[in-house]
C-alpha cells in the first residue's frame, strides 16, 4: 500500500490521472474515476487568480466526495501569492494540495511559474515551503527532469523538496525544452526512486499508453505508481485495462461502440450540469474525436457532434450512433 502523508492510502502501485489544463475538470474526472483512476487532480489553478477571486480559477476548486482522494493543483512564482492561495485551497478540504512545477507552456513559464521554476531551485524550495507552512494538507509536487538536457536537476529537486516536507513527487520524464515531443526518459525517474535518501512515493509520468508499456515500466523502473495523462483523454478505460493486465496478463475486451457512446453521454451530461448548456456543449467538442478515434467512416457524424448546439440533439445523435449497422461490429 502506498501512503501520502498520514491519511491518504492508495492501492499497491496506484494509477493516477494527471492534471491537464482544459481537460481534467469534474466531468472528465468522473468517467476516469468510474474506470479505475486511483488518485486524481484538478486542472492547475493560478495562485494569482485565486487571490483576485477570478471566477474561472474559483470554479476549478469544485470537487466532489465521489472523487476522493482528490488533489487540488496550484501554480505560481510568488511566495506570498502561493501561501495565500494555499490557505484558500485548504478551506475547500481536498485530500492534498499539489504544486505544479512542470507546465511547459510559454504563458506560464514567462511568469516564472510551472516549469520556469526549474531554472531556480532555491525559488522552488521557497515557494514549496511557503505553501507547506500555509496549509494543513499533505503537499505534493509535479515537475519535469529539468529545463533542458544540459540542466537535468531532478535529483537535487527531489532531495531538497523532500527535505522541506513534500509527501510525494510525480516526475514527467521530459525537460521543459522538450515540451511533449520526443520520448520521456524514465531512467532519471528511476534514479530518483533508487536514491537511498528518497523516502517519499515517486510516481512516473510520460508516454504510458498501453497495459504492456505500463507493466514494462513498472518492472523496469521500480517506481511507486504511474501517472497517466493524454492516453486517458477519450479513453478512461485505460486504467482498468492496465489493472486487469497486471493481475492476469490478459487484455480486457476493447470498449464497444455502445460503451463509447454511454461514457461520452455521461461526460456530456455532467459537462452541461457543471458548466451550463452553452459552455458545457462548447468544451465537450474537444472530446468527441477522442471518444470515437479509429471509427471508420465517421467524419460526417463527427462534424455533426462538433456543430450541434442543443444537448438534446446531441444525445439523440449519440443514440443514433449505437444503431448504425456499420458500427455494430465495433
Amino acid at each position: 500500500m502506498i501512503k501520502i502523508g498520514d491519511n491518504i492510502e492508495l492501492p499497491d502501485f496506484p494509477l493516477l490521472l494527471a492534471p491537464m489544463e482544459d481537460v481534467s475538470d469534474p466531468p472528465f474526472r468522473l468517467v476516469c474515476k468510474q474506470y479505475g483512476a486511483d488518485l486524481m487532480y484538478t486542472e492547475f489553478i493560478s495562485s494569482e487568480g485565486l487571490i483576485r477571486d477570478a471566477i474561472k480559477s474559483r470554479k476549478k476548486l469544485d470537487i466532489f466526495d465521489y472523487e476522493r482522494p482528490i488533489g487540488i493543483q496550484i501554480f505560481g512564482g510568488d511566495e506570498e501569492a502561493m501561501a495565500m492561495s494555499a490557505k484558500i485551497v485548504d478551506a475547500t478540504n481536498p485530500d492534498l494540495l499539489d504544486i505544479n512545477f512542470g507546465c511547459p507552456v510559454k504563458k506560464v513559464v514567462c511568469k516564472g511559474a510551472g516549469a520556469g521554476v526549474l531554472k531556480d531551485i532555491d525559488l522552488m524550495v521557497r515557494l514549496t515551503k511557503a505553501v507547506i507552512k500555509s496549509t494543513n494538507l499533505p503537499v505534493t509536487v509535479k515537475t519535469r527532469l529539468g529545463w533542458d538536457d544540459a540542466t537535468i536537476n531532478i535529483m537535487e529537486v527531489a532531495e531538497r523538496l523532500q527535505d522541506v516536507g513534500i509527501k510525494a513527487l510525480a516526475i514527467h520524464g521530459r525537460t521543459r525544452q522538450q515540451m511533449y515531443k520526443g520520448s520521456a526518459n524514465w531512467k532519471h525517474i528511476a534514479d530518483v526512486k533508487n536514491n537511498p535518501r528518497i523516502k517519499i512515493p515517486i510516481f512516473g509520468n510520460g508516454d504510458i499508453d498501453s497495459p504492456e508499456k505500463a507493466l514494462e515500466y513498472k518492472n523496469t523502473y521500480g517506481i511507486d505508481g504511474i501517472m497517466i495523462g493524454r492516453a486517458a483523454i477519450g479513453y478512461p478505460w485505460i486504467f482498468n485495462e492496465i489493472k486487469h493486465f497486471f493481475k492476469t496478463g490478459e487484455h480486457l475486451p476493447k470498449p464497444t461502440i455502445v460503451n463509447r457512446v454511454e461514457v461520452c453521454k455521461t461526460h456530456l451530461q455532467k459537462s452541461v450540469e457543471w458548466k451550463g448548456e452553452k459552455l458545457g456543449l462548447l468544451e465537450m467538442r474537444n472530446h468527441y474525436s477522442n471518444y470515437f478515434k479509429g471509427i471508420p467512416n465517421f467524419k460526417e457524424t463527427r462534424t455533426k457532434l462538433v456543430t450541434l448546439n442543443s444537448s438534446q440533439e446531441l444525445f439523440d445523435l449519440l443514440d443514433t450512433i449505437c444503431q448504425m449497422p456499420e458500427l455494430q461490429a465495433i
